[in-house]
């Protein structure tokens, strides 16, 4: 077997299996806000900019837990709505001087319909 074919199997072996889910419409996420999907993973949050660009993060903020889907969205920002909180939706960084991440989701929109990228259940937990 060539060495190419040994580590492509090796990597098959080892990465979680992701499947493309249908979230929602892109018209059910209001423009500067955003919706909740519940999944095996956890309630993800989907926002939508100004722009129409898409973004899903774990719905809880990094520093106590608050449902960021339910903060200001502004830019490519979330606010939170305990503390006040930037969590950047991009990346799912919080903004300094404030410290922590949430997960972040790859998300696609086709034909006005958002795709959302999960880890198939059982893999990885």
């Amino acid at each position: 077997m060539e060495v190419d074919a040994v580590a492509r199997e090796m990597e098959e072996a080892v990465a979680p299996t992701c499947s493309w889910v249908r979230a929602c419409a892109l018209e059910d996420v209001p423009r500067l806000g955003a919706r909740v999907v519940v999944t095996a993973q956890g309630s993800i949050a989907l926002f939508r900019t100004a722009d129409d660009q898409v973004f899903a993060l774990l719905d809880r903020c990094p520093h106590k837990g608050g449902p960021l889907s339910q903060g200001i969205v502004f830019g490519r920002k979330v606010a939170c709505p305990l503390h006040g909180w930037n969590v950047c939706l991009d990346t799912g960084q919080a903004v300094a001087p404030d410290e922590g991440c949430v997960p972040v989701y790859p998300v696609e929109v086709k034909e006005g319909v958002i795709f959302l990228q999960l880890r198939d259940p059982g893999v990885g937990q």
